[in-house]
């Protein structure tokens, strides 16, 4: 199946899945996709693959749905819980991080064990990884949070699509050249981090256009007070 193909199928399983959560339980659900969603994000961040004839590494779309949550709860929470979001996104991956690490200094049983090879390989440059991604990721995230709430009050809370993405690309932009810069620079040459930036940029664009209907969606269609577990 061609890698394009599959990034479409991930928009619209991620941003689907946001709404679910969001349905099923309410704000919590929010809560729970974020820290998941940073995780996830941070671990497919490490592949790198080829996608509309540039190359660029993975976690776009999964990284995307953070911006999308923040925004939901900005438009129908308040801004203080769009911040709670952001910290629980945090707090996820930084534990994630310490807990993985630890487990990479176990001494393994080299007759029975199989996977701490690929563990290593995969998890080893991670502290660095994850150090870059959680400063773009609040940076970036905090920008949106209040650039959304600016535009909001200069447009009288109407133009919810222009607040959306004007926020959310802006905020992109931010995360992306912070994360490429830090996180790539010395294994990566300029050429192949320039390609990434690019393509991550382009893809990001797409993200933030793409997760519109659905913070629509979200704000007209979803009522919290009838989600299955109330908060």
């Amino acid at each position: 199946m061609p890698n394009e193909l599959l990034f479409f199928i991930s928009l619209i399983v991620c941003f689907a899945g946001v709404l679910c959560s969001y349905k099923l339980f309410g704000k919590t659900g929010l809560f729970i996709w974020i820290g998941l969603s940073t995780i996830i994000a941070n671990i497919e961040v490490l592949v790198v693959v080829d996608m509309f004839g540039l190359t660029c590494a993975l976690g776009n779309v999964v990284y995307g749905s953070c911006f999308l949550i923040t925004d939901i709860l900005n438009e129908k929470h308040g801004k203080k819980e769009a911040l709670k979001a952001v910290w629980i996104g945090f707090f996820s991956m930084f534990v994630f991080t310490a807990l993985i690490q630890l487990t990479l200094q176990f001494a393994i049983n080299p007759e029975q064990d199989f996977s701490s090879e690929a563990m290593h390989t995969l998890f080893d440059i991670m502290p660095r990884v994850c150090i870059v991604s959680l400063v773009a990721y609040l940076i970036s995230n905090t920008i949106d949070i209040y650039l959304f709430q600016f535009i909001s009050k200069l447009t009288k809370g109407k133009k919810l699509w222009l607040r959306n993405n004007i926020a959310t690309i802006f905020s992109q932009i931010i995360d992306t050249l912070i994360f490429t810069f830090g996180a790539y620079l010395g294994i990566y040459s300029f050429e192949i981090m320039y390609e990434i930036i690019i393509t991550a940029l382009a893809i990001k664009f797409i993200v933030a256009v793409f997760d519109t209907p659905f913070l629509y969606l979200a704000k007209y269609k979803i009522d919290e007070n009838k989600s299955i577990f109330k908060n």
